[in-house]
């Protein structure tokens, strides 16, 4: 992989987690205030300027005018604009810029439209919260589903379920099980250990399943072997900010019915200006006589987004204790997912996570980028682009240097779900599902070649 030189504004949480995924292959600078500066960055081999990633004079001695990225991460919006653009006008690194405001993403979504053609620009625009809402949105939609993620503009999918007790795969050889056609099973999650399944695998209960695979045929796997109930109708959300809302605003028109339990009361009314067909609940989601009074049990999935990691987990505990059968979860520490899976929340989704994603993408380059990670990071779906003049090979003779399944082929307008025996070829669009350990490893193999 060629070494790139990054900046990264911000020494916060976010900036640490991005400083410390890289670190290794490149060359990381991070600005900020050592006063503000997080823990974890003093354990990486990285450089740090202090100083406001706005100031001419700062970028310049971070070596802007020779970064070929720019990441933008502290808590302003304002600061992570000007500084993007500022970085654009010193040097001429790929930007990426943090926003949390929707007005801001935007207005600078547009900065490289055509109307409003300018050089002066912003390459990349994160802003968490909507990525966060995209994710939840794939999975609510998908009834039983622990996470989705849909490849080829919808024609294939990712989809990930639990094994649970009463399930007629307990104990079952993968290769005896009557799975559709067009479907694969790419990954396993037992314990606290992801793997790559053969077809010798035995699946037990609470083993959490990758299937990859058509998106019509990986309906009819969920309704044969995942489904209890019809689909979803009822859904409950405890928390009315930026998440909320998009949301629920998401969910309109979907014949979804949606309920918004918010705390703050002028959020309540600005709430019910926005959404014309969600119920608007004024109160506490930790409040056990406001959730029966409000038959939070009817409801189909509750998700929990507030802001504070431990509301949402009391929140989710509450909604499991009433009888709801799926409660999705947000965390803002990535450590806290895997705790609140094993204390009963089915799905726990991360801003962090769903961002990071974003800015692997394009960091691993143009032929071979992330289409998503699973499992908290555990498990990554890399997408391959193979040269023009790759030679014709079987799958079974791909010889990968490490554990990884080609679960998708994407030729031209054509998707292929492929067994040992189909021939890929060059200019075929590979989804490979691996460990994150291995992820590296099958990189490096196709950009060798």
């Amino acid at each position: 992989m060629k070494l790139m030189k990054i900046i990264i504004f911000g020494a916060n949480k976010v900036g640490a987690i991005i400083a410390s995924e890289f670190y290794t292959d490149n060359d990381i600078t991070v600005i900020g205030n050592e006063k503000d500066k997080n823990d974890s960055l003093n354990k990486l081999d990285l450089s740090f300027v202090e100083g406001n990633g706005s100031d001419i004079d700062v970028l310049k001695q971070a070596g802007v005018k020779n970064a070929d990225i720019f990441i933008a991460c502290t808590a302003s919006d304002e600061l992570n604009i000007v500084a993007c653009l500022t970085a654009k006008r010193i040097g001429n690194p790929c930007t990426m810029c943090f926003v949390r405001n929707e007005e801001y993403k935007a207005s600078l979504g547009i900065a490289k439209d055509a109307e409003y053609n300018s050089e002066f620009y912003i390459d990349i625009v994160i802003w968490p919260e909507e990525l966060l809402t995209q994710e939840i949105f794939r999975i609510i939609t998908v009834a039983k589903a622990l996470d989705v993620e849909n490849f080829a503009g919808g024609r294939a999918r990712l989809l990930e379920y639990r094994i649970e007790e009463d399930s007629i795969l307990v104990n079952q050889a993968i290769r005896n099980c009557t799975f559709p056609k067009d479907t694969l099973i790419v990954g396993i999650t037992r314990g606290e250990n992801l793997f790559i399944p053969s077809g010798e695998t035995v699946l037990q209960k609470d083993d959490k399943v990758i299937f990859m695979g058509l998106s019509h045929s990986l309906d009819v796997l969920a309704g044969k072997f995942f489904h209890k109930k019809g689909f979803v109708k009822n859904i409950a959300i405890i928390g009315g900010g930026n998440v909320g809302l998009k949301l629920a605003k998401s969910l309109e028109g979907l014949k979804f019915k949606t309920k918004i339990i918010e705390r703050d009361e002028e959020r309540c009314n600005y709430l019910a200006e926005q959404l014309s067909d969600a119920l608007i609940i004024n109160g506490d989601g930790t409040d056990l006589e406001l959730l029966n009074e409000e038959n939070i049990s009817d409801s189909d999935v509750v998700v929990s987004v507030t802001n504070n990691d431990e509301k949402n987990l009391l929140c989710s505990l509450l909604a499991k204790q009433l009888g709801v059968n799926r409660v999705i979860t947000r965390v803002s520490k990535n450590t806290n997912a895997g705790l609140f899976e094993k204390v009963g929340v089915d799905v726990s989704v991360s801003t962090q996570t769903a961002s990071m994603n974003e800015i692997k993408s394009y960091i691993y380059g143009t032929n071979i980028g992330i289409l998503a990670t699973v499992e908290q990071g555990k498990g990554e779906v890399l997408t391959i682009l193979l040269p023009q003049n790759f030679e014709n090979t079987k799958i079974m003779d791909l010889k990968l240097p490490a554990k990884g399944i080609v679960g998708i082929v994407q030729r031209r307008n054509r998707i292929i779900i492929p067994n040992g025996t189909t021939q890929i070829m060059g200019e075929d669009n590979l989804i490979i599902f691996t460990s994150s350990e291995n992820a590296p490893i099958i990189r490096e193999y196709f950009k060798a070649d």
